[in-house]
Order: structure tokens, then C-alpha cells, then sequence
């Protein structure tokens, strides 16, 4: 009898992410900004490796190690959001992705920053990036 996974074959894909973080951070081009933190919400989706696949397998070892930890993730974007002033959302995306695809895991590092405080009419403004491994 087959083992539930035997059927497996190429790589897997599995999505980590941390939705919706809200953050005070030091942004902007224009000088009220330079002084006066702003509330931004971060989204971030990683495509990453998924060795249970590759190896045939549904269902991997129950040990942090064999992920990308999302805990990590989020860490990583409280330092870079704490590090200093940015003057576009579009750094500070990029900044994030930067850091997310350092784990080489991480094929694709897709990034939503979005500052909610900019216009009365609207729920937010902001950019989001996306950044892919370069094909080996």
C-alpha cells in the first residue's frame, strides 16, 4: 500500500505570513512628517520552499527548525520600521523584502506598506512590492 504522500513529485510551496501589522513609524518626504511618527500597516506573503514536498512526504516533522518562522518575520519588520526615519513607503517595503528573502528558503517576498493616517477619504495609501529569488 502507497504512503499517503507517495504521489508527490517537484517542489512545494508554502505561504508564511503576517497580516495587518500596525506600527508608528518616522516617515515621509515632507517636514511635518520628519517630526510626527505615523501609523503604517504592514502585510507580508513569503513563498517558501517546502521540503515536505520536495521529499515526498504530507507531513513534515513537528520542529520550528524545517520553517520560516513568522515570528521571525515580524521582529524583523518592528527593527526596520524602529531603525530611523524612511522617506517612502516604497524603501521600507523593499527594506522588508530585503530581509525576508535573506533566509534562502524564501522564493518570493511579497510586501503591502500603507500609511492610514494620509487622507480623510481613504482607508490608506501606500505601495506594495514584490521580490523574487533569482532562479538558480
Amino acid at each position: 500500500m502507497k504512503s499517503p504522500g507517495a504521489n508527490l513529485s517537484g517542489p512545494g510551496i508554502r505561504h508564511v505570513f503576517v497580516r495587518d501589522m500596525v506600527l508608528s513609524a518616522s516617515i515621509g518626504i515632507y517636514p511635518h512628517e520628519h517630526q510626527d511618527r505615523q501609523r503604517v500597516r504592514i502585510n507580508v506573503d513569503l513563498a517558501v520552499n517546502d521540503d515536505t514536498a520536495l521529499a515526498g512526504m504530507m507531513v513534515g516533522a513537528d520542529e520550528l527548525a524545517r520553517v520560516v518562522s513568522y515570528e521571525k518575520i515580524a521582529a524583523s519588520v518592528r527593527a526596520i520600521v524602529e531603525s530611523g526615519h524612511t522617506r517612502l513607503v516604497e524603501t521600507m517595503a523593499e527594506r522588508i523584502a530585503e530581509a525576508c528573502l535573506a533566509d534562502a528558503r524564501v522564493r518570493t517576498a511579497r510586501i503591502r506598506v500603507e500609511k492610514l493616517d494620509i487622507f480623510a477619504d481613504a482607508a490608506s495609501a501606500g505601495v506594495e512590492v514584490e521580490r523574487r529569488r533569482p532562479e538558480a
